[in-house]
């Protein structure tokens, strides 16, 4: 299953819990029976990323999810495998469902063992199956024993739903977390599985429905959604480029050259129809010469610069656009008009100094630039990027896109996550290109939300497709312009 198999809809801990209730309250499927599928479906996993795997061990903590590991115990030794359960939690703790589940595996003969420390693991397949999606604290203990044994095991591991210690909701590891190879996510994808630290344990996610009913869906509105990509429509046989929008690119202080020039061409690559960059004139000529199709204007004073800001349809504001009274003019002077704009870089750092609102405002910080618009610390945007990416879109306004492993992008009404992307963008440049390309959708007419979430899916896609071509790490930014000019067309 691949990315665009999986569903859109992204859900808190408590609407999938509220899923699950509706399910079995007003649809009338026994709890017990949902139990059942759920361990089938791991079970079915099993079979098909590990079909020659003989031995399998099964770790049970107390909840629903250790009820899936019985039952998934119970599958596993009528299949013919050796079959190993550690429990870290007494029988007598088992309650409902979870405890049917026991006994039933009891029945079929299998053997559950307290976990000990000394336990030795050689099994081919390890299920986790310790935590749920109802973690609230950190994980200590037999716990966090039974998660490092697991992880220091060359076994292929299965997450049950989420992989034990991270949080549903954040994707945050809470002290520990299981590192799995596969996660089978249950009748709604949480939305903690693709931001935060999410992407380095749950490895490829795998969706079961458990076949709960349409209607039921209906009744629980979704957290967040994932992104898909919409193919940009072909373009008229007729079209010039002032159809295709003036980007106007300001930055680039002494010495901050590349920035904005990669901002530009970004923009031009996903097809703005034009594109000029104000800058420092020792920059100007530079920088049009190794992109002569930049229009590129040298400013001594910023004050003067309104004309060339009317004659645009989209503002870029910030790409290298430093801390020096040059720049604060600059952002003085553009700030004062209401048109599209995406601010990045130094252009967030003056807008936090500012505090200025904006509607029009598409703001794209990484969590560093975060932290200052909230007046906070890094850490705390990192332990829950959804709390932050709607705290800053409340207090600037627009759309805020909060870049990072699981990049967040904001509006009024929605919250959208990207499952695009690799480490290798982890270097510098990417921003200012992601800059540039959200700017050129915008040019083009696209809407703001839709420009902001189509950009960061573009811009990831693109760093996918170059690093599946020539590996992840030395990807540099501009390696991506072929790459967005294929995914536009």
């Amino acid at each position: 299953m691949n990315r665009q198999d999986l569903p859109n809809e992204l859900y808190s801990a408590d609407q999938v819990r509220e899923l699950d209730r509706t399910a079995i309250d007003d649809f009338c499927i026994p709890g017990y029976e949902l139990m059942c599928r759920a361990g089938q479906s791991v079970f079915e996993r099993v079979k098909a990323f590990c079909p020659e795997a003989t031995s399998c061990a099964i770790f049970c903590g107390g909840g629903n999810n250790a009820g899936d590991g019985y039952v998934i115990a119970r599958l596993a030794i009528a299949a013919g495998m050796e079959v190993t359960v550690y429990s870290v939690v007494e029988a007598s703790r088992l309650k409902d469902d979870a405890l049917k589940a026991y006994r039933d595996c009891i029945d079929s003969g299998c053997k559950v063992a307290a976990y000990d420390t000394k336990a030795l693991l050689g099994e081919e397949v390890i299920i986790d199956a310790l935590l749920g999606t109802g973690l609230d604290r950190e994980v200590e203990g037999l716990y966090a024993d039974a998660i490092a044994a697991i992880n220091a095991s060359r076994a292929f591991v299965i997450a049950v739903d989420i992989p034990s210690g991270l949080n549903a909701d954040t994707g945050k590891i809470m002290g520990c977390a299981v590192k799995a190879d596969l996660t089978v996510s249950f009748i709604g994808l949480k939305k903690g599985l693709f931001t935060g630290d999410a992407p380095d344990y749950c490895g490829k996610i795998y969706y079961a429905s458990l076949d709960i009913p349409n209607a039921v869906f209906d009744k629980v509105d979704c957290a967040a959604q994932r992104i898909r990509f919409l193919q940009p429509p072909r373009r008229s046989r007729c079209a010039h480029k002032g159809h295709n929008g003036h980007v106007l690119v300001i930055g680039g202080d002494l010495g901050y050259s590349g920035a904005i020039r990669m901002a530009g061409e970004a923009a031009l690559r996903v097809g703005a129809g034009l594109v000029t960059v104000l800058t420092r004139p020792e920059h100007a000529i530079l920088i049009n010469s190794s992109r002569p199709e930049l229009m590129c204007r040298g400013v001594i004073e910023p004050e003067c610069i309104d004309a060339i800001i009317d004659s645009a349809d989209v503002v870029i504001l910030g790409p290298g656009l430093g801390r020096s009274d040059w720049s604060k003019g600059l952002f003085d002077a553009a700030t004062r008009v209401a048109k599209p704009m995406v601010i990045d870089a130094d252009g967030l750092n003056w807008l936090a100094d500012s505090g200025q609102y904006g509607d029009h405002f598409i703001l794209t910080p990484h969590p560093g630039e975060a932290s200052r618009l909230l007046k906070c610390s890094v850490s705390e945007v990192e332990q829950d990027r959804f709390a932050a990416v709607s705290s800053i879109r409340r207090q600037y306004g627009g759309i805020c896109v909060l870049k990072g492993a699981g990049t967040l992008i904001a509006s009024h009404h929605h919250i959208a996550v990207a499952d695009v992307g690799n480490p290798g963008m982890a270097t510098g440049g990417m921003g200012d290109v992601l800059t540039g390309v959200i700017a050129g959708l915008l040019a083009q007419g696209f809407s703001n939300w839709e420009s902001a979430e189509q950009g960061v899916y573009i811009h990831g896609s693109a760093a996918d497709a170059a690093a599946v071509d020539g590996g992840e790490r030395g990807l540099l930014a501009t390696d991506l312009m072929p790459y967005l000019r294929h995914l536009v067309n």
